[in-house]
């Protein structure tokens, strides 16, 4: 399907460098004396008039950062007791390490845009602050929101965080490239061995042409695609007991599908993190299938490919799929700025503004009452391919909440490319893999 240009593209394709910007960017910014530049810490925020500030390090570049910067402007307008400075903080690439370094100097933000990733390691601070009564009381009842926004802000039954930004996982396929070997485009309900057999069946390595591709340096963009497969073959991310991981069989299984793929050439594996390459290959009509979310659009509608979303497979033909969100968590620097944090978070994720962040970012709607809105209902009719986005939420997962997922995650990563690059059998980095894993989940946290 093609339709219209969206209101605004995204500089780079790939999700976590699409609303962060670029590794060098976020290391540049990273040398500065950003901390000292903050003073978040200090003092209660309530000026002479009675106004309290509050300090919001949104990590955006570009157009995330036109966006934010523009709600920020008018919560400023409509809330004259409560100023928001969105000057402070650094790029989201780097806001685990500053605020990390933040909260052991004392001098910490009042908000900050941390990766769902990484919330259960950032809230087992005293210092993060219990949104439960926040949500649960706000103008747009909870269990509006997609489940997949309220598990991720969730740990240990208590929300950490309110959802910043929502997405999910469908496979963009190339039209002409289907047409050109006289393929039907797959359909909901199709399975993985569908998906591998069409990858090589779009495949041609004289012309360069991959059937799909695939992160390969081991990161975060590399495992979320998997966790998919694992659920649908009865696995999960940590074992019920806690203290092993869950999928050490369904991830061979799993693995086995991404050994296929490389055992059939039919898959572009991008050496370089963000999965910028793999992106333009697709963009540059040498792609059939690429699994992606809906900030990919916009490059690929600029780039002119008659494309078409679908369903992510499965093996059992059931839907399922993952969303990645990320999160707005608020620390405690007194109770006049908790307040006013409280306040202006609760604003941010309300669908008249929810829907406004969305179009601007490729982010999808928190909640059905986003999903409801005028605007977000025009959205969809302009780029029809956000309707199978926003479906599959419905049965969309989200990673555990869990302290150990970091190195959970690096572990897996690990073993995703070596079966990329034929470098270890499935059942062989499966075991390494959960060597590795088992060992993190028996550190006390």
């Amino acid at each position: 399907m093609t339709g219209p240009q969206p209101p605004s593209g995204r500089d780079r394709p790939s999700r976590r460098t699409l609303l962060r910007g670029s590794a060098a960017v976020a290391a540049a910014a990273g040398a500065g004396p950003l901390l000292s530049a903050c003073g978040a810490g200090d003092g209660d925020g309530v000026g002479k008039d009675g106004r309290v500030t509050v300090e919001l390090w949104h990590g955006q570049t570009d157009v995330g950062r036109a966006a934010i910067e523009g709600l920020v402007a008018e919560f400023n307008r409509t809330h004259p007791t409560i100023r928001v400075d969105p000057g402070g903080g650094v790029l989201s690439d780097s806001m685990l390490q500053k605020v990390t370094a933040a909260l052991a100097s004392g001098s910490y933000p009042d908000i900050a845009y941390i990766f769902g990733s990484d919330l259960a390691s950032v809230a087992r601070s005293p210092k993060v602050v219990d949104l439960t009564a926040t949500v649960r009381n706000g103008p747009t009842p909870w269990n509006r929101f997609w489940p997949a926004s309220r598990d991720a802000v969730t740990v240990n039954g208590r929300v950490r965080a309110a959802p910043a930004v929502l997405d999910s996982l469908a496979v963009i396929c190339n039209k002409k490239l289907f047409a050109a070997k006289g393929l039907a485009l797959p359909r909901p309900g199709w399975t993985w061995q569908e998906f591998t057999e069409t990858a090589k069946a779009l495949s041609d390595t004289g012309a360069g042409v991959f059937g799909t591709g695939w992160p390969g340096v081991g990161d975060e963009d590399t495992v979320w695609r998997l966790w998919p497969m694992v659920w649908d073959l009865g696995g999960e991310v940590v074992a019920s007991d806690g203290h092993s991981i869950g999928f050490a069989d369904s991830g061979v299984k799993a693995l086995e599908t991404v050994a296929a793929l490389a055992k059939d050439r039919s898959v572009y594996v991008d050496p370089k993190p963000g999965s910028e390459q793999m992106y333009q290959v697709y963009n540059s009509g040498r792609m059939g299938m690429v699994v992606a979310g809906p900030w990919a659009l916009p490059d690929i509608i600029q780039a002119k490919i008659d494309y078409q979303v679908v369903p992510l497979p499965s093996y059992s033909r059931k839907p399922i799929t993952i969303a990645g969100p990320d999160t707005w968590t608020l620390f405690d620097n007194g109770s006049a700025r908790v307040a006013a944090a409280r306040t202006f978070v609760s604003w941010l994720i309300q669908p008249a503004q929810d829907v406004r962040w969305g179009i601007r970012t490729g982010s999808l709607p928190l909640s059905r009452a986003t999903e409801a809105t005028p605007q977000w209902i025009a959205q969809s009719h302009k780029i029809a391919a956000l309707t199978v986005f926003t479906k599959a939420l419905e049965t969309a997962r989200v990673r555990p909440n869990h302290a150990a997922y970091p190195q959970i995650s690096a572990a897996l990563g690990q073993a995703i490319v070596s079966v990329l690059l034929g470098r270890a059998t499935p059942a062989k980095a499966m075991h390494d893999c959960a060597r590795q894993s088992n060992a993190a989940l028996l550190i006390p946290r």
